[in-house]
C-alpha cells in the first residue's frame, strides 16, 4: 500500500509542476502586457505635455527628427518635459527655438583638413 501511495504522491507532484510551467508563460505575457500599458501611458503623458509647450510646427519638426535620429529626439523630449514640469518654460517652443535647442544639443563637428606638400 505504501508503494501505491508513493506513486500517487509522485504523480501528483509531477502534475502540479506541469501546471505551474503552463501557467508561467501566461504570467510572463501578463507582465509584458502590463509593461506595455505602462509605457503607453508614459508616452501619452509626454505627448500631452509636448502639445502644451510646443507649437504644431515644432512638434512636426520633432516628429521628423525622430525618424532620422531617435536618440536625439528622445533626449530633447525628456529635456522639454523636465523644463515644463519645473515651470522654466515661459512661452511655447516654436520652430526657431527648437532649431536653436537642437544646435546646442548636437556636439560641435571637428573640421579636418588635409594639407598636401
Amino acid at each position: 500500500m505504501d508503494d501505491l501511495e508513493a506513486i500517487r504522491q509522485k504523480r501528483l507532484a509531477e502534475l502540479q509542476q506541469q501546471q505551474q510551467q503552463q501557467s508561467s508563460p501566461q504570467n510572463d505575457a501578463q507582465a509584458a502586457y502590463q509593461q506595455e500599458q505602462a509605457q503607453a501611458e508614459r508616452d501619452a503623458q509626454v505627448q500631452a505635455v509636448l502639445r502644451q509647450v510646443m507649437t504644431p510646427e515644432a512638434r512636426e519638426r520633432l516628429t521628423r527628427l525622430r525618424l532620422s535620429r531617435k536618440e536625439l529626439a528622445e533626449q530633447l523630449e525628456s529635456q522639454l518635459v523636465m523644463l515644463a514640469q519645473n515651470g522654466r518654460l515661459q512661452t511655447k517652443i516654436d520652430d526657431e527655438k527648437l532649431k536653436v535647442l537642437l544646435t546646442q544639443m548636437q556636439p560641435q563637428k571637428r573640421l579636418t583638413s588635409i594639407t598636401r606638400m
